[in-house]
């Protein structure tokens, strides 16, 4: 997918195993790089929490989020 009018870019720094992860699930669409589609993903979680009127994660929910990416092994 590609994104008109690119903003201004930051890097982040994600596992090469996550990264590797996110190649191989957007081969084949219309995702022109794995960055793009994380910027795609995090948007959709933005809305929906702005959708719900959450103000994001607090310390319980960061928590949960963080046990979850380690189960997966995402973290360490």
């Amino acid at each position: 997918m590609q994104m008109e009018n690119k903003p201004e870019r930051n890097s982040v720094e994600i596992p090469k195993k996550l990264y590797d992860k996110l190649a191989e699930r957007i081969r084949g669409t219309e995702f022109s790089s794995v960055g793009d589609y994380v910027v795609f993903v995090l948007m959709e979680v933005l809305a929906a929490e702005e959708a719900e009127g959450s103000p994001g994660p607090d310390k319980e929910g960061e928590g949960k989020v963080k046990d979850r990416l380690r189960s997966l092994g995402y973290l360490d």
